[in-house]
């Protein structure tokens, strides 16, 4: 059973930035492909990023491009998601999810198999 734990969400003003881990555990999260939610009150959980398996492919949600970038540390077994330039539209919770090996999910939620817990974002000045 793979398990996933993110963290480092918080309070930042406008402009500001964080960035989110996603710590895999139980089984080595290298081999997933994994891709980053958020909701923010009253909305849908929507896609923000995802990268591949293998690392070599990622895709962005038109409303972070060019401020948010994902990574993968396979050392680490954990994503992150580096978030720069953040706006109050990016407050929300904040989940990471994996899906099957093999499988290229982009933000088909029902695609994935395992989510994390979520961690808070709240861009406010």
């Amino acid at each position: 059973q793979l398990r996933l734990v993110e963290s480092g969400g918080g309070l930042v003003q406008p402009g500001g930035s964080l960035r989110l881990s996603c710590a895999g555990s139980g089984l080595t999260l290298n081999y997933y492909p994994v891709g980053w939610f958020r909701q923010a009150p009253g909305k849908e959980r929507e896609g923000v990023s995802y990268v591949s398996d293998s690392g070599g492919s990622t895709v962005y949600a038109d409303s972070v491009k060019g401020r948010f970038t994902i990574s993968r540390d396979n050392a680490k077994n954990t994503v992150y998601l580096q978030m720069n330039s953040l706006k109050p539209e990016d407050t929300g919770v904040y989940y990471c999810a994996a899906a099957p090996p093999a499988l290229e999910p982009l933000f088909a939620i029902s695609e994935y198999r395992y989510w994390g817990q979520g961690t808070q974002v709240t861009v406010s000045s």
